[in-house]
């Protein structure tokens, strides 16, 4: 028998655990008036932390340049074959990568700074963030998931979780970086990232999802896997879809620098940002402990349905049951995602 206080120890656990690790949100229930669309300052928030990014590592590369040059005091540089070693290692992609994800994804998982900056940063057009109340939320039933519940919000058109944004710069630095060490093992291209997506799907069915909210989120995701080719876009060219992206830097001179060839500002985040990171287009997966799905679904259906068929009246079944399906992999590509009949979508919700 499991004596009462470890029961009881045991549930505070879960709740911590959830608190700490679960972030939810909620794009079943709409936002009374439409939401400004905030991608152009959020871009150039990233735009900026990358620039000083950039400059923290050209002045080390200056300075080390300086000290071989003879230019520098003896006492603040090292042999020249360490300012060399220092030179080459300043001017590796992952020295630039590493300091470009200090300031959007660091923080303590899963609070990163570019989440918090998300959810307090005040925008210049409002209304930036909505929320639906405790009673309307599709979590009435689930107090605990509706306590870590990110705002929605609306860039470049799309209406996601403010928690997508730090999914992109923090959990996709590490698809990065199992990227990474698997292609140096010898892995293919394929194969890397197949390891890397099957690492989200882990996190996604226990400490990230289902073991401390009951959530599986296929956005989660498609964020992190939008945001492992964000960091490999950085220092390489990628392919989305049939689009060719060119580097966002690169080495001139020996220093770091944008690529002069892109619009810097377009390139950083508006490629990344899809539908796919909407929970409502791209339903999640809820396990059914206590009924906890049925209720859900229920939730949806009293409170949500109604809004969006308000909303958009010319949809039919067919064309949300399509515009789910679409979403079944980012650009032709395997991001992770459980297609479970049990997803709880509009089409078969609302219909």
């Amino acid at each position: 028998m499991i004596s009462r206080k470890f029961f009881s120890l045991l549930i505070c656990f879960a709740i911590l655990a959830q608190s700490a690790f679960a972030f939810e949100t909620d794009q079943y229930n709409l936002s009374p008036v439409p939401l400004a669309d905030i991608g152009d300052e959020v871009s150039e928030y990233a735009e900026q932390n990358i620039k000083e990014a950039i400059e923290k590592v050209n002045a080390k590369i200056a300075k080390s340049q300086a000290c071989l040059e003879k230019q520098a005091g003896k006492n603040n540089c090292d042999s020249d074959a360490e300012e060399r070693a220092k030179l080459n290692e300043l001017r590796a992609e992952n020295t630039i990568i590493k300091e470009v994800f200090k300031p959007l994804g660091g923080g303590i998982p899963p609070y990163t700074n570019s989440g918090t900056w998300m959810e307090k940063h005040k925008f210049r057009n409002e209304p930036a963030r909505f929320r639906t109340s405790f009673k309307k939320s599709i979590y009435y039933t689930a107090p605990v998931n509706y306590l870590t519940i990110s705002d929605t919000v609306r860039l470049y058109g799309i209406e996601f979780g403010t928690d997508k944004i730090a999914h992109i710069f923090q959990q996709g630095f590490t698809y990065y970086k199992s990227f990474q060490k698997n292609r140096a093992k010898g892995l293919s291209e394929k194969e890397a990232v197949k390891k890397a997506v099957n690492w989200g799907k882990f996190t996604e069915n226990t400490y990230y999802g289902m073991l401390v909210g009951g959530v599986y989120s296929n956005a989660d995701l498609v964020a992190n896997f939008a945001g492992m080719k964000f960091y490999e876009n950085l220092t390489h060219e990628i392919k989305i879809g049939n689009e060719t992206k060119p580097p966002i830097l690169i080495l001139k001179n020996g220093f770091w620098a944008f690529n002069e060839n892109i619009n810097v500002r377009d390139a950083i985040l508006k490629p990344f940002i899809t539908k796919h990171l909407n929970e409502a287009y791209n339903p999640s997966v809820y396990f059914n402990v206590f009924s906890f799905r049925n209720i859900i679904r229920r939730n949806v259906r009293r409170q949500a349905c109604p809004q969006w068929k308000a909303n958009f009246p010319n949809l039919t079944q067919s064309d949300f049951k399509a515009e789910t399906d679409s979403l079944n992999l980012w650009n032709g590509e395997d991001y992770g995602a459980n297609l479970s009949k049990k997803r709880i979508t509009i089409a078969e919700t609302c219909f």
